[in-house]
Formats: structure tokens, C-alpha cells, sequence
């Protein structure tokens, strides 16, 4: 009995801050971290410019969300955290609510009903990772390459990019051990279901460095999610990984001689994290942003701009036709069946636990 009133009365005080935070003063300004490019001009159409419309809000943008962890874990430190809501990958949300650098929501409670009736978690559904992260999008990472520049055979295979022979030339890998070091293991033999559990050891760490290490000298190394696309559009590359979003704006919006291969893509999620620490007024005006900016029509209108897959379920018959190509969306989303036949899941929890050290080895062997 006293078991169950502590209980009754954690989750009374639990829905009283949240209706405390809604019904706050909130700031008039807010900083909103992302990734930049076509994708926070997404966010920028779908979400940020209707709600300065509807709120009136200054939104500063800030395109720091690569290096999210180091920057709130450096804030944090400092005692002056001042972005109030950050657009961060699936595996890097985990990091931010172990370490308590992200603040924990109560879904059903801070984000919006689906407008099909349903609870913020039946429909999000298994995007809904962990108790701080809320999700946004579903992407891939992936490979686009030059058309002109592949002869008459162009790549069909994720391990393309590992044969100079065939394909000559730059290729473009992310400056970070996620993603290259799962397709490093796959195409150096290694069964799907065999390479996370490879990758624990330093063995099989060590292994993948060294199939990464036949192409290195070939190998321009990316920051940021631009960066690929505009290789390729120079014609530094001739094949490089990127967002999936990033590919379809150079392909389709900017008409390049730039073309998609999906196999071996790595399937994420991506969404946003609300740091902890901030004041009543940012807390407040953070999670009125979230329940306007993560619900069923704003998740769709999304899709207009950039082909990323909305976390919500109920967002889904919403996708339509891209907002000025006035071309069907749904053919250009990583999960449509037709580019999703062989699919690499990413596992997020995996990187979760072993970034930090496999980042620290994947970083001293590139200035070898």
C-alpha cells in the first residue's frame, strides 16, 4: 500500500511538471541545432517557419549536431548550456541520456496524439528508443556515384567501393568509424548477423581497419553530409557514401549525372534530444516547439522537401509529391520495397557502448 501511494504520487507530480512546463512563460528565442544542408532546409520549410509564423519566436539555427555529444558534454561541464533543442542520431541519443546530458520525456504526455486517434508511443512504435529520444525521421546512409564517370557497368554492389580496378578513382567515406566499419567487415567476407559481434573484439576491429586500410590513399574523408554530394557534383568522386536525403537533392533537384545505389544501405533513425539543464522558459518553449514540430502533419510535410521516412506511423499515408519538383516521394524513401532489398540494419546500441574507444582507435589510425 505505501509501495503503491509513492507511486501514485511520482506519477502526480510527474504529469503536474509536465502541465507546469506547458503552461510556463516561455523564451522568445530558441536555438535549434541540425546537420544544415537539404536536410535543415527540410526542418526549416515543415517545421521552423511555421511555427516562428504561429509563435513568433526568433529561431537561431546552428548546424553543430555532428559534434552534438562533445559540445552539450562541454556545456554541461561549463554550466552553460545554450541550445535548447539538438537533432541528433539514434546512437548518439543513447550516449547524451546515459551520461544525463538529455532530458527525459514522457511521450504520451509532451508529444502529440496521432491524427488518427493513437497515443504519441503506439505511433511512433519501435522508434522510441530510449526515454530521452524523440524520433523524426527514418534515413539511410548510402552510395551514390557518378554516372559518367563508371564506364558501361555501373555499381550495383555496396563493395564497389572497395574495387579500384573496376571503378578508378576518389572515393568518399565519413571521417568516423560508424558505417565504414560494418561495410568494411561485409565486403571483406564477414556474414551480417557475424559483424557486431566480430567488431566487440579487437580483432575484428582491427580487421576492418585493415580492408579499409586497401583503399585509404583513395579515400577523401567527409565531415559533413554536404560534402559528398558536392564532391560528386565536382567530379572529385567517382562513388561516396552519404545521407540518402543528400543524394536525392543533388540527383533530383540539382539534376547532376549522380545516381543512388541502395544496396548494403544502413538504416537509421534520427530525432531530436532536449538538453538538460535549461530553464523553466527554455524547457517550456523547447517542448512547445517538439509537440508542434513532431506531429502527424508536420512529420509529413517533411517528406515535401527531403526523402527521409517520418517516425510516425500515422504520417506515413500523408507522403505525397516533393513540395516544387511535384514528384512522387514515396519511390525515393529508403524503406520503399523496390530499394530495400538488401538492407543493412544499423545497430545503434552497439555504437552506443563502443564509440568512444572505436572512435579513438578509427581516428589514431588515420594519421598513420
Amino acid at each position: 500500500m505505501k509501495l503503491t501511494k509513492t507511486l501514485l504520487a511520482t506519477s502526480a507530480l510527474t504529469v503536474a511538471s509536465g502541465m507546469a512546463f506547458a503552461d510556463a512563460h516561455m523564451a522568445n528565442e530558441m536555438t535549434i541545432v541540425s546537420w544544415g544542408g537539404a536536410y535543415s532546409n527540410s526542418q526549416q520549410k515543415a517545421y521552423n517557419e511555421p511555427y516562428a509564423e504561429k509563435t513568433g519566436v526568433k529561431i537561431i539555427n546552428d548546424e553543430s549536431s555532428a559534434d552534438a555529444v562533445a559540445k552539450l558534454r562541454a556545456m554541461s561541464e561549463a554550466g552553460n548550456v545554450s541550445w535548447d533543442v539538438v537533432d541528433v542520431t539514434a546512437a548518439d541519443s543513447f550516449r547524451l541520456c546515459d551520461e544525463g546530458l538529455a532530458m527525459e520525456i514522457n511521450f504520451d504526455e509532451m508529444l502529440a496524439k496521432g491524427d488518427d486517434g493513437s497515443s504519441a508511443t503506439d505511433d511512433f512504435g519501435g522508434t522510441l528508443i530510449n526515454d530521452c529520444f524523440i524520433p523524426q525521421i527514418v534515413f539511410s546512409t548510402t552510395f551514390g556515384y557518378r554516372t559518367d564517370m563508371v564506364g558501361d557497368t555501373p555499381p550495383t554492389s555496396v563493395c564497389s567501393i572497395f574495387d579500384t580496378e573496376a571503378y578508378p578513382g576518389k572515393r568518399a567515406l565519413e571521417k568516423r568509424p560508424i558505417g565504414n566499419m560494418e561495410w568494411a567487415l561485409l565486403c571483406d567476407g564477414v556474414e551480417k548477423e557475424a559483424i557486431y559481434d566480430l567488431l566487440e573484439t579487437p580483432e575484428g576491429q582491427q580487421q576492418a581497419l585493415d580492408k579499409l586500410a586497401t583503399i585509404k590513399d583513395d579515400v577523401i574523408w567527409w565531415n559533413a553530409g554536404a560534402d559528398t554530394p558536392q564532391l560528386l557534383a565536382d567530379g572529385e568522386v567517382v562513388i561516396g557514401s552519404t545521407y540518402n536525403g543528400r543524394l536525392f537533392s543533388v540527383i533530383e533537384e540539382q539534376d547532376q549525372p549522380v545516381a543512388m545505389m541502395w544496396d548494403g544501405q544502413m538504416f537509421d533513425i534520427d530525432g531530436w534530444i532536449i538538453p538538460a539543464g535549461l530553464t523553466d522558459e527554455r524547457k517550456a518553449r523547447a517542448l512547445d516547439y517538439i509537440m508542434f514540430a513532431t506531429d502527424t502533419q508536420r512529420l509529413a510535410d517533411q517528406a515535401k522537401y527531403i526523402s527521409y521516412g517520418p517516425a510516425r506511423a500515422s504520417s506515413a499515408p500523408l507522403v505525397g509529391k516533393h513540395a516544387d519538383l511535384g514528384i512522387d516521394m514515396a519511390q525515393h524513401m529508403p524503406t520503399d520495397p523496390a530499394n530495400a532489398t538488401n538492407v543493412f540494419n544499423f545497430n545503434y546500441e552497439f555504437w552506443a557502448d563502443y564509440r568512444d574507444d572505436i572512435d579513438a582507435k578509427f581516428q589514431a589510425w588515420l594519421v598513420q
